[in-house]
């Protein structure tokens, strides 16, 4: 995990994608960010990957359609142990052809394949920093009063 000289490490993000290709693009293009990348070739391996990983991981960077564990299940999964963790779905196939997978209707950032650069490090920059109107901080514990005698 190579980071540009000088540039602290930002985020977390962990990778899934079964094309090696766009993997290892994926990757260098988040690494040239800032960003520390962890990486899977397919669903199966990411949620081992993020077993294995003791830190934060801030999103998740998932194709869709992968062996195993398709993006959506994978999501899903990571999610129920990682409550913070963000969801970006990316797929080199038509939204009509992924839209049996449901995220079109999830409102998850989508990328499609193939990607630019810049493309890439808004839509996950965007998804970092997104947050939801309707999340509430939990309100303080207070202990109930003694009753007066």
């Amino acid at each position: 995990m190579s980071r540009p000289a000088g540039r602290s490490p930002l985020e977390t993000i962990l990778v899934a994608d079964d094309a090696p290709d766009v993997l290892d693009l994926a990757r260098d293009i988040l690494e040239a960010e800032g960003y520390t990348v962890l990486t899977a070739s397919d669903g199966e391996e990411a949620l081992c990957v993020a077993e294995r990983h003791p830190g934060p991981i801030h999103a998740l960077l998932a194709d869709v359609v992968m062996p195993k564990v398709n993006g959506p299940e994978l999501a899903d999964r990571l999610r129920r142990a990682r409550r913070e963790t963000k969801v970006i779905f990316m797929s080199g196939y038509t939204t009509e052809a992924i839209g049996q997978y449901g995220i079109m209707h999830a409102g998850a950032p989508f990328v499609g394949k193939p990607f630019t650069a810049s493309l890439l490090s808004q839509k996950v920059r965007e998804a970092l920093d997104y947050r939801s109107p309707f999340k509430r901080p939990a309100a303080p514990f207070r202990c109930p009063s003694p009753a007066l005698a």
